[in-house]
């Protein structure tokens, strides 16, 4: 069997990944390595192999890292025609590793390799991210997360913790911060629109993000649709409000309340006068005017036919 991994050049060193390698290819299988060294060398590598042959679904292209690695090569892949992307793996080897835990594939080496080996490829769904400014284009498969702030510290309570995951929000600190402004803004989608004022929202074609945080429970990876979960601008007074809802969505009790609200589209567009802080699978970017889309059956992922991630 024959396979290419594009390896995040940060952990070209890890001995587990060389002793994987070395024991797949004395079984026989061919192991072909590429290694990153800066900005661009994934879409790069990915060009490299298309043109030396990984260019159909019958083709095992893996790619070694974390999140925004995954999303590197999934916006290289999506820059050819459908029937030239081969199949992609994931060998996690990031902090969090949220995509790839919340579908099952394994985090160690030799299995994550193994396990690419052995299984075949199941269709999925990849969001399109459009900047309407500058038209700029980029696509993730997980969770693009928007709004305040960027670090989870000690203050927060632990519900908003646990619904809005690490490295998102501090919504107690802004509550009480006076000079606090939310982001005003409009989202539009076919069944739902929204006009006013936005702390955080999340959207997700994956269902988790931030360190094993469950952002969108109902999101499955080859539905046609995304998750939005948004939670409007709220009083301090309402706190406490806002945290009995964060609890009751965590555990799946409910989908929307009066400052939580959340709905699946295929499409979203959001406007705002200024520009709000988002991250993209990992990736830091700024929108004030932008369309995210679903791009169905977009890319072939190896994934075990029985992912939860899967419908």
């Amino acid at each position: 069997m024959e396979l290419r991994l594009i390896l995040n050049g940060k952990k070209a060193h890890l001995p587990d990944i060389r002793e994987a390698v070395s024991q797949l290819r004395q079984q026989g299988h061919n192991i072909q390595v590429r290694v990153t060294w800066e900005g661009g060398d994934v879409e790069r590598l990915v060009a490299e192999a298309h043109q030396q042959g990984w260019n159909s679904p019958e083709k095992k292209l893996m790619i070694g890292g974390g999140d925004g690695s995954v999303q590197e090569v999934v916006s290289a892949l999506m820059l050819y025609p459908a029937e030239q992307r081969p199949s992609l793996a994931i060998l996690p080897l990031g902090t969090a590793n949220d995509f790839a835990t919340a579908c099952q594939i394994p985090t160690n080496p030799l299995n994550a390799i193994t396990f690419a080996l052995e299984h075949s490829a199941q269709m999925v769904d990849v969001i399109s991210a459009k900047d309407l400014e500058n038209q700029q284009q980029y696509y993730f498969m997980n969770v693009l997360t928007a709004g305040f702030g960027a670090q989870i510290t000690a203050e927060t309570p632990v519900e908003l913790k646990n619904f809005l995951g690490g490295g998102a929000y501090t919504l107690s600190g802004i509550v009480q911060a006076l000079n606090f402004k939310p982001y005003v803004g409009e989202l539009s989608s076919p069944d739902k629109n929204f006009n006013g004022g936005l702390i955080i929202g999340a959207l997700c074609n994956g269902k988790q993000a931030g360190g094993g945080q469950i952002l969108g429970p109902n999101a499955y990876l080859n539905d046609g649709l995304m998750d939005i979960c948004i939670v409007r601008d709220f009083p301090a007074t309402a706190l406490s409000q806002v945290l009995q809802e964060a609890a009751a969505f965590g555990n799946g009790d409910i989908q929307n309340g009066e400052y939580i609200v959340t709905w699946q589209t295929p499409w979203l567009e959001t406007k705002s006068e200024q520009f709000i802080p988002t991250n993209l699978d990992g990736e830091p970017h700024k929108f004030n005017h932008a369309r995210f889309e679903v791009v169905p059956n977009a890319l072939p992922l190896i994934i075990a036919q029985n992912s939860p991630c899967l419908c």
